[in-house]
């Protein structure tokens, strides 16, 4: 579908320009594309990646004080390779002889703990996440401003931006944006995966990949010598997205102790593979649960490494797609927004809750393509407790229809929320 096509990403809108005074460092994934939106963006600039030894010798016998000269204004690939030279980039900046330098790193862990004690306070950040729905579907390029999700986020007025758009799309348009979703859920948005024409092949890749990020990122975040217990973990953690974590059952399930439980989840985390989603923070309705919930940010890597396959849909799945979604808009483009879940001890659950400065949204997760007044009582549960903080309650769904379900109430599709 996209195997002949140059996708657009959302993130390079908000990278700087190359005569900005600012050190941009861009970190995500391995195979989210850093590489080929960093070129793109900058391509006038030299280009250095560490994952040539040649590199990491070369750059690493330039002299502190020549780097402004040797180097200069570069864009320096995988970083964390090499740590030692972000004490020169440091030097080369806090001295003037470089105004701007591109980094880019797989680790962030590594790559934090070095800006944190070398470079804070002169780095820009930014992540770049598997491709996104509307990427998917705008492959030519989308503006941020033409986003449901953003413009939902940005006024604090949901009637107002849902009375602008039409109630159903049509023909061609919903067929595109139905097989992108199909393949995010299915197939995931790994850069090389959108590329590859044949569902074998995506499989093989898939399985590599896995591979791959057990040798390299994690021999890059810890000494582990045996990755048997690790591998087994991964496969645990899989077949629990979307589900309240507990490290007391993974560990008993993984045959390892709780504390090494934690820091196999930390390894996930920082690498970029997991996410935690936090509860919310206020008691609204009733006492809640102080625990977290595990999403993959990339569904064909979670189905890869559970062993559910590429055939299965289900809520699971479904979920996992939409929490992924909303975390990739969010951090990709810096909102100002904070996602969190409701969940209370007596069993009342809300699957996602969005505070932005002018309240709070809450949205249900239904994996069908009908929806019914009885998907929204928890919704106008909690709308009531919340208020007037409260800006509106929505359903996605797998559906084609905008449709209003009460006051400031809404059952809005996924491909329309996203695309």
């Amino acid at each position: 579908m996209w195997e002949n096509k140059q996708i657009n990403r959302i993130a390079s809108h908000l990278l700087p320009d190359a005569d900005a005074r600012q050190i941009l460092l861009l970190t995500g994934a391995r195979q989210t594309g850093k590489t080929s939106l960093v070129r793109k963006q900058y391509h006038t600039l030299p280009y250095y990646n560490l994952d040539a030894i040649e590199f990491r010798d070369q750059l690493s016998a330039i002299s502190t004080f020549s780097w402004a000269r040797e180097v200069g204004v570069a864009v320096i690939d995988e970083i964390q390779k090499e740590p030692g030279l972000f004490d020169k980039i440091k030097f080369a900046f806090d001295d003037g002889g470089v105004k701007f330098s591109v980094l880019t790193g797989s680790s962030q862990i590594l790559l934090l703990k070095n800006i944190q004690e070398t470079l804070a306070g002169r780095v820009t950040l930014r992540e770049l996440f598997p491709f996104m729905l509307g990427e998917l579907i705008n492959p030519g390029g989308i503006a941020l401003e033409s986003m449901l999700l953003f413009n939902l986020i940005l006024s604090g007025n949901p009637e107002k931006i849902l009375k602008t758009q039409g109630s159903v799309i049509m023909g061609k348009e919903w067929d595109q944006a139905k097989a992108a979703e199909s393949w995010l859920n299915t197939w995931g948005g790994m850069a090389p995966v959108i590329h590859i024409d044949t569902a074998q092949n995506r499989r093989f890749w898939l399985n590599d990949y896995a591979m791959a990020y057990l040798e390299r990122d994690l021999a890059d975040l810890a000494s582990l010598h045996d990755l048997k217990p690790f591998r087994k973990f991964q496969q645990i953690s899989a077949l629990r997205a979307a589900n309240l974590l507990s490290y007391t059952e993974l560990a008993k399930d993984a045959g390892i102790g709780i504390e090494t439980a934690r820091r196999y989840m930390e390894y996930l985390r920082i690498s970029y593979q997991t996410f935690l989603l936090q509860p919310f923070h206020k008691n609204l309705t009733s006492s809640l649960v102080k625990t977290p919930k595990l999403y993959w940010f990339d569904n064909g890597l979670l189905r890869h490494l559970s062993g559910l396959g590429f055939d299965l849909d289900n809520g699971q799945l479904y979920e996992n797609y939409i929490a992924s979604e909303l975390m990739k808009f969010i951090r990709s483009t810096r909102a100002e927004a904070k996602l969190s879940f409701y969940r209370t001890r007596s069993g009342m659950e809300i699957d996602f809750l969005l505070e932005t400065k002018h309240g709070i949204m809450g949205f249900e997760v239904k994996s069908r393509e009908t929806v019914s007044a009885s998907d929204f009582t928890n919704l106008n549960r909690l709308a009531e407790a919340a208020s007037p903080e409260w800006l509106g309650g929505f359903v996605i769904y797998r559906g084609n229809r905008i449709e209003p379900f009460g006051k400031s109430s809404w059952a809005i599709p996924s491909v329309r929320l996203f695309g």
